[in-house]
């Protein structure tokens, strides 16, 4: 169904009457398109976006919404030398696997909802092939894609909302923003969150509304509320509350905290972060707690993590335990094993894995996230992990010259992959086990390129943890070549 062929040409396009020349157009190998016109699709497959391709005349052509095998009547919106954007009007031939979405699909973060979820779940696989077949690793057209492992109930697992709250119309509102503009829109529901999260957020928009608390205006760079982030901990219920500021000073701090006590009791600790930048990063680098307790904690596997507001966790409590387990199938640790746990976080994937290995070592370019993992550690009785400051391509080799050298590797980067110098480093330090765990398709396969010249793929083991969206996480075996 998702497959990537290139150059069918729909069986109808059309351009209709009346088409002013004087828009924006672009010829493109005898292609003549222009801003507004109308044109008949035959979507093809889905693009790495969850957006629908087609062609017109051999030109590509990206439409979001639309679906494998559909016929779309759509409205060119952006034309280049290279490809033509559009949005539908109408759909002429509809797919069987199209289902009616219950979110608003004008924001991000639901672009998968109007497709049933048994084909998100191959559409998820075939997005690691889509990569593969770009990048093309050494021996990937044998690599093992095992299916996507999906979800009984694919809703309500994001255990953390993080949305900015702004002052639009006179009305405070606190959401996200309408997909390719900045129009911030006021959601009543998102089915993908958890509704534990959703109700804080918007009782503490109400508070801050009916207080009169001043509230961040990006285009005059001044106002104080710029983001409000709830974490839930599916294990203990309790939710962790930042409110991401412009600037230290908060005025009516005390009786804003006071207020939200008495409308959210599942609400265990309040924090301040304080972001004076105005760039569209959320985090700033200071964050104090302001009342209740420095973490939350949340059990995966059987082992308890303390959290602290900037800790990353996966979104998908259910999903990263899954998660977790193929990594420690994948590594097939001994106890003579020295593991090192690069991107380590709060220690979540290493202290999971510590009982299996000899020792273990894990590092990350935050501290509190050290600080975090060295005290989960020490709570969950591992002795055999440690965790330090540093960025693996610095401490890897550090260690390897102290005579500490891994046995095994497993990485869990950011969407950006590995960094080059940790590609070098690992080729150059030559772990025999490694699993890498990858949340982009397209950095994993561009950093396979180079990783595939010391290991072999054994398998792509897709998971599937963002439910309604079209990104992707899975995890790789790794196998020294002898």
């Amino acid at each position: 169904m998702y497959d990537n062929q290139k150059s069918n040409r729909p069986k109808k396009n059309y351009v209709p009457r009346g088409t002013n020349k004087s828009r924006p157009q672009t010829t493109h190998a005898g292609v003549q398109v222009a801003l507004g016109d109308k044109l008949l699709i035959t979507i093809k497959r889905l693009g790495i976006n969850g957006e629908g391709i087609g062609y017109y005349k051999h030109k590509i052509t990206f439409i979001p919404g639309a679906l494998p095998d559909e016929v779309v009547d759509v409205t060119v919106t952006n034309v280049t030398e290279k490809y033509i954007e559009a949005e539908v009007n109408k759909i002429k031939k509809t797919s069987p696997n199209r289902i009616t979405p219950v979110d608003n699909q004008t924001v991000g973060g639901v672009e998968l909802a109007h497709l049933a979820y048994p084909e998100q779940l191959k559409f998820k696989t075939d997005l690691i092939r889509q990569a593969l077949e770009k990048y093309q690793p050494r021996g990937f057209q044998d690599y093992e894609l095992r299916p996507t492992i999906g979800m009984t109930n694919p809703s309500g697992y994001r255990n953390k909302a993080q949305f900015p709250v702004r002052v639009v119309n006179g009305k405070l509102r606190v959401g996200m923003y309408r997909r390719q503009s900045h129009e911030l829109i006021d959601l009543p529901a998102i089915s993908t969150q958890n509704p534990v999260t959703l109700k804080v957020v918007r009782t503490v928009r109400d508070i801050l509304a009916e207080f009169g608390t001043s509230i961040y205006d990006e285009k005059r760079n001044r106002g104080l509320v710029k983001t409000l982030i709830a974490r839930v901990s599916a294990s203990t219920g309790a939710v962790q509350l930042t409110l991401v500021t412009s600037q230290v000073d908060f005025p009516e701090i005390d009786d804003l905290i006071q207020a939200i006590m008495a409308a959210l009791p599942e609400v265990s600790s309040i924090s301040q972060n304080i972001n004076p930048d105005s760039s569209s990063l959320i985090w700033g680098d200071d964050t104090k707690v302001l009342w209740g307790d420095e973490y939350i904690t949340e059990d995966i596997n059987g082992k308890t993590f303390k959290l602290s507001p900037r800790a990353f966790l996966q979104l998908n409590p259910e999903q990263t335990e899954r998660l977790y387990q193929e990594a420690i199938t994948a590594l097939d640790l001994t106890h003579a094993d020295k593991l090192i746990d690069a991107y380590s976080g709060v220690g979540t994937i290493g202290i999971s894995l510590a009982e299996h290995a000899g020792a273990v070592r894990g590092m990350d370019t935050i501290a509190e996230s050290i600080d975090d993992a060295n005290e989960n550690a020490i709570d969950n009785g591992v002795t055999n992990a440690e965790y330090f400051v540093g960025a693996a391509e610095n401490l890897i080799p550090r260690w390897s010259r102290e005579g500490w050298i891994a046995d095994a590797l497993v990485v869990d980067p950011p969407r950006t992959g590995l960094d080059k110098t940790l590609r070098e480093t690992i080729l150059a330090t030559k772990p025999e086990k490694f699993v890498y765990i990858s949340c982009n398709p397209s950095t994993l396969a561009r950093d396979l390129v180079d990783l595939s010249k010391l290991y072999r793929v054994d398998y792509i083991q897709s998971i599937d943890m963002f439910p309604q969206t079209a990104r992707w996480e899975g995890v790789v075996k790794l196998t020294k070549i002898k």
